[in-house]
């Protein structure tokens, strides 16, 4: 692994301690669908445009577990997660994946969401530590402008303190 990260157990890889990667290096992103929402149109335009935009792309595809996306964020070491749920079952979904996130060690993973999420149910959301909730009619440019704006700044991660969150124009 480049970046030089301390390896603290044997086979595993202090992320904490890698430095963070300049802005003309790829970020690799895995976008998820948890649970049962069948619909992942809005998942793969934004999957499209990260990769577009020249970063590394992981698309779960759809029904997936809580713990199968963490899963996949940790064989991917990914730095960044977005969720997608049309479904309704953010309230439950969303956190129950920060949970596990933040259980596994994987605290600097910047978590962001979207879909059909009504503004009364953000800030719990939030307070879980998702950094944006992108609504139906937000520009790919607007998630682009957070991964950027995000990668700036320090403890943005899903189990790092910081009270900091991206507010999204739709």
């Amino acid at each position: 692994m480049n970046g030089g990260g301390k390896s603290s157990v044997k086979g595993c890889v202090d992320r904490e301690g890698i430095p963070p990667t300049t802005m003309s290096e790829p970020w690799r992103i895995v976008v998820a669908k948890p649970g049962l929402d069948g619909h992942d149109r809005g998942a793969k335009v934004v999957a499209r445009a990260l990769r577009d935009a020249g970063n590394e792309v992981i698309y779960t595809g759809l029904r997936r577990s809580a713990q199968q996306i963490v899963d996949t964020v940790r064989d991917e070491d990914a730095r960044f997660l977005g969720l997608s749920s049309l479904s309704g079952a953010h309230e439950h979904l969303f956190p129950r994946v920060c949970e596990l996130l933040k259980q596994q060690g994987l605290n600097d993973v910047i978590v962001f969401g979207g879909g059909i999420i009504p503004l009364g149910d953000r800030e719990p959301l939030y307070a879980c530590g998702i950094r944006a909730i992108f609504g139906p009619g937000t520009p790919t440019s607007e998630i682009l402008e957070f991964i950027d704006k995000a990668t700036q700044l320090e403890n943005t991660g899903v189990g790092q303190e910081s009270d900091w969150h991206w507010t999204s124009s739709a």
